[in-house]
């Protein structure tokens, strides 16, 4: 299975910060955000990574991630995407680079800690959507549940006004090589994209959906607030791990802790 990373767009939803570089490289914590994903998918045993980027930021890509090789990446490709076609746009750029494998596709604002690693091994074919509970599913893909079998999804809907479970498609899917098919029969959205959710509901509609929910945290980092929780989950997972680490041979000096303000 081959991993496809879609960090494009302009990111204006976080503008000014966007000013200066592309929303994904922007920190987490302690790491651009890029590294999230990148990790999700090296530590799935995913290591042939292909990013798709865009806008004027492109370029910065390259100082951060190089080859890849000191992520754990063994091979690294970068696709460009010239306009703001959506997700499902985006998609179709990599399949030359996909070669009829199976693709992993994570958006490059998802950061989880979840391992996906049994579910890409026993991937057989057809879509898997990852789902997390979320407060606020009317800002994601939403999926319509079956009234009289909780397990088998019906639709998925774009950004619904009134959604009808308080899930979301996360940004996170596994796909056979029939993704790049469906993405041909698509036609833009009132927004003049290519949307994601159209490709999601083509498997439906063949019978070949599944979907499991995410085992650990997730949030997109790709509004202000999304941003600040996901920077403040990370830095306290962070400073647990740090004060379970064993102290280095040697070492005596008082540590300080700054514990992190409100709850």
């Amino acid at each position: 299975m081959k991993g496809v990373i879609l960090a494009g767009g302009l990111g204006s939803r976080l503008y000014p910060l966007t000013h200066a570089t592309n929303k994904h490289l922007l920190p987490i914590y302690d790491q651009p955000m890029i590294y999230y994903p990148i990790s999700t998918l090296v530590n799935a045993g995913i290591d042939d990574i292909v990013i798709v980027t865009g806008g004027p930021h492109a370029g910065h890509f390259l100082r951060v991630l190089k080859n890849g090789k000191h992520l754990g990446i063994r091979h690294l490709e970068y696709a460009y995407q010239e306009n703001e076609g959506g997700i499902a746009e985006a998609l179709s750029l990599c399949q030359e680079f996909a070669a009829g494998d199976d693709v992993c596709v994570i958006l490059g604002d998802n950061t989880t800690d979840a391992d996906i690693s049994r579910d890409v091994r026993d991937f057989s074919g057809g879509a898997l959507l990852f789902l997390a509970r979320v407060p606020d599913p009317e800002r994601f893909g939403c999926p319509v549940f079956d009234p009289d079998d909780q397990a088998t999804i019906l639709e998925i809907e774009e950004k619904p006004v009134s959604p009808k479970s308080p899930y979301a498609v996360t940004g996170l899917y596994l796909y056979d090589n029939r993704v790049f098919d469906y993405i041909d029969r698509l036609t833009p959205s009132d927004r003049g994209e290519l949307e994601i959710t159209d490709v999601n509901n083509w498997y439906i509609r063949d019978g070949s959906l599944h979907w499991t929910e995410l085992n650990g945290y997730w949030s997109d980092a790709g509004t202000f607030e999304s941003l600040y929780r996901a920077g403040r989950f990370w830095a306290e997972r962070r400073t647990r791990e740090a004060d379970q680490s064993p102290a280095p041979a040697g070492w005596s000096a008082e540590r300080i802790t700054y514990p992190v303000s409100g709850q």
